[in-house]
């Protein structure tokens, strides 16, 4: 039997139908929430954490290990941002990095992941002695978290004493005004964080002339 060629291109198009398609290929699965942050970190330090593919209303806390999800030492809503920062606690220990949603007006956790915090430390640079109201330049670097201040105090005054500050989260570097009144002052490395509140964590004696 002889096939002409018309034949022959009608039988192809046949077997090209929808007995012999292709399955269609799957999706691809929904990938949920991701997080990226520090494992470690300096006590009262910022724990900056990466977030993607949060839920709405989803917010992040710091708590510790075995903690209900109603439970916080730090938190903060995501909002619309993808970068959020949070004060590490000022004590050393091992925590749990927490991304919350609600569900039917319950939190809910989504991710997880531990944070270590190390022991605190701070340095101060300044010279020793500074004439009446003249200025001071300052450097104090720390755990630098949001509520840190380097501050000059007579000596002996609590850790919450005011006095000429900046905050080194700010700038680590600044200039503060001598106070008028001679005598003996105290430089101060303050941490100020959740647990610890106000801690000295350095000193430098500060002559006024």
């Amino acid at each position: 039997m002889i096939l002409h060629r018309r034949h022959v291109l009608l039988a192809l198009a046949g077997l090209a139908g929808p007995a012999f398609a292709q399955p269609p290929k799957p999706g691809r699965p929904v990938q949920g929430p991701a997080l990226s942050a520090p494992r470690s970190l300096m006590a009262g330090a910022m724990a900056s954490t990466f977030v993607s593919r949060a839920p709405a209303g989803a917010r992040l806390a710091i708590v510790r290990p075995g903690d209900p999800p109603e439970s916080a030492i730090v938190a903060a809503p995501l909002g619309s941002t993808s970068v959020l920062a949070l004060p590490a606690p000022g004590e050393v220990g091992s925590f749990e990095l927490r991304l919350l949603a609600e569900t039917e007006g319950k939190p809910v956790v989504l991710l997880r992941q531990t944070l270590t915090t190390t022991a605190p430390e701070a340095t101060l640079a300044a010279r020793g002695r500074v004439g009446r109201s003249q200025a001071l330049p300052i450097r104090g670097i720390g755990p630098n978290g949001d509520r840190d201040r380097v501050v000059l105090v007579k000596p002996g005054e609590p850790a919450e004493a005011e006095g000429p500050s900046f905050y080194p989260a700010e700038n680590v570097e600044d200039t503060l005004e001598a106070p008028a009144e001679p005598g003996v002052y105290e430089l101060r490395y303050v941490m100020n964080a959740p647990l610890s509140g106000p801690r000295v964590l350095a000193r430098q004696e500060i002559t006024v002339e």
